[in-house]
């Protein structure tokens, strides 16, 4: 009888355990071992085992576009933890009314195809454009700004495709605090602000770590959104990667930029479970 319960399950996770192999670790085992080999001269791969492509990120060009990938994936997480969480927070509180409406209206933007709504913004930015005019209108600038096309515009892009992700993050976790602590905490002589920082910013500490995951991972690696709003003058670690696999066939080179790209992306994820881990831990203390 056991046995058979046993046979069952297994033919149940059989499919999954397929799929993981052939879908995730496997084309994962496939880049870490193409990261290793040499490109051809004219097309394709040679197997010949080289450290090179690994070096070649150290070259000053690659390790600026590393290092400004990081600095942009980290200021659009500065900046969509300040947007988000009190959106998601004060949402979380709204009556349930209001919070399925505003809910709604957090849901329409992605009933719009991505692209179509970021080529929305470059009406925003162009010079002469809405923003421009506004900021003219209101006597803050006499010229137009040229803000399409640089640091700026992709950051606010990327805040824009990322927020919700943090507002959701947030709001799922503040709904289901324990809102009589925060109480007792007002009635043990705590003030507003010190109730927030001892009591509520701990219990809502795992819907903010998920939002940053959420909005890390993804600011580090997108590049469409870098083509879009920066032109050529804003090249992410993505834009690098899709550039060698499209444009200069050099795969390799591009696998060991996806690999160094999934390193970070990793660190990120263990420091997020570290922390979770941690913050478990001192609720059941």
């Amino acid at each position: 009888m056991r046995s058979d319960k046993k046979g069952s399950q297994a033919g149940f996770l059989a499919p999954m355990y397929i799929f993981t192999l052939l879908f995730l670790i496997g084309p994962f085992v496939y880049m870490i071992i193409l990261s290793f080999l040499t490109r051809a001269e004219t097309w394709g791969v040679v197997n010949e085992f080289t450290f090179r492509n690994y070096t070649r990120i150290l070259e000053p060009v690659y390790r600026s576009t590393v290092f400004n990938s990081l600095k942009l994936a980290l200021d659009v997480t500065f900046l969509v933890i300040l947007f988000g969480y009190p959106f998601g927070y004060f949402m979380a509180k709204l009556p349930p009314r209001k919070r399925g409406l505003m809910m709604l209206l957090l849901m329409i933007p992605f009933w719009t195809n991505s692209l179509m709504r970021l080529y929305g913004w470059i009406i925003i930015f162009r010079a002469n454009g809405i923003l421009d005019k506004l900021l003219m209108l209101l006597h803050l600038t006499e010229k137009p700004l040229k803000l399409l096309y640089s640091w700026p515009a992709v950051t606010v892009g990327m805040v824009y495709a990322l927020l919700p992700f943090m507002i959701l993050s947030v709001y799922s976790s503040v709904e289901k605090m324990d809102w009589t602590l925060v109480e007792a905490s007002r009635d043990l002589g705590a003030g507003p602000a010190k109730a927030f920082l001892t009591v509520t910013l701990p219990l809502s500490m795992p819907g903010l770590l998920s939002g940053v995951i959420l909005t890390f991972v993804p600011s580090v690696g997108l590049f469409f959104i870098a083509d879009i709003l920066g032109g050529n003058k804003i090249v992410l670690l993505g834009n690098v990667i899709q550039e060698q696999l499209m444009k200069v066939h050099d795969w390799p080179f591009a696998a060991a930029l996806s690999v160094i790209l999934m390193l970070m992306t990793s660190l990120m994820i263990l420091l997020y479970r570290k922390l979770t881990g941690a913050a478990e831990m001192e609720g059941m203390l």
